[in-house]
């Protein structure tokens, strides 16, 4: 059955939990594959308007478009421009469109590489010695920049202090804009904001709050200080 683009985001939002639990445990991002995979599925399905493909493990790609497009999704925590995303040549034609993310820990959230028509993604990749096709993230990465819209994603909550506006989108990611001004790395911003507004940049327990975490606070202050 179907998910509704709400249980959808709820999905999404519940496994950010769990994997910001994990790595609060010590866990390393890349050895959660499984449930990193899954968030980078969830995303594009809420990405596109779509939803998670009909079967357990659809051969070939991994969600399906309201038009019937179909996406190969592959999800990465590599930190750099070092490694590979690896794809199975046996089933690669059965995609429409090739969406490659990046789970970014010090933003907490999914950026996407690339998103392109699966000709197009075929030009970026090279054949290994066992028949596998791998697309370098050298030729992916590009520091303090991002290839999605964020336009496309819905705002959960937003807040405004001085000419900053930060908002939380329906993902768990943060956006903060000054003026017309959108910054792409967000967190130093976040930091000055708390230091104007007095908010502590550690949690209960002392540890540094990451940007997701940072930006809920700051927001929730604002809320409360315009109810005062």
């Amino acid at each position: 059955m179907a998910l509704t683009q709400m249980q959808i985001i709820q999905s999404l939002g519940e496994a950010m939990s769990w994997l910001e639990r994990e790595i609060s445990w010590g866990a390393d991002p890349r050895e959660l594959r499984h449930l990193i995979g899954r968030m980078g599925e969830l995303y594009v399905a809420m990405y596109t308007n779509g939803n998670m493909a009909g079967m357990v493990n659809e051969r070939g790609y991994d969600v399906v478009t309201k038009d019937n497009e179909r996406i190969s999704v592959k999800t990465t925590a590599r930190i750099g421009s070092t490694g590979f995303v690896v794809f199975n040549p046996n089933t690669l034609d059965l995609a429409d469109r090739v969406i490659i993310l990046r789970f970014n820990q010090e933003e907490m959230e999914l950026e996407i590489l690339l998103d392109a028509p699966l000709a197009e993604a075929k030009q970026l990749m090279t054949a290994r010695s066992d028949g596998k096709l791998l697309i370098a993230m050298s030729k992916l990465f590009k520091a303090d920049e991002k290839v999605r819209s964020d336009e496309q994603i819905n705002v959960s909550k937003e807040a405004r202090y001085n000419d900053y506006l930060i908002k939380e989108l329906e993902s768990g990611g943060i956006e903060v804009y000054e003026g017309d001004r959108k910054h792409q790395v967000v967190k130093p911003v976040l930091r000055k904001i708390a230091e104007l507004l007095s908010i502590p940049n550690v949690n209960g327990n002392g540890n540094p709050h990451n940007t997701r975490q940072l930006g809920t606070v700051i927001i929730r202050a604002l809320e409360t200080s315009e109810n005062d």
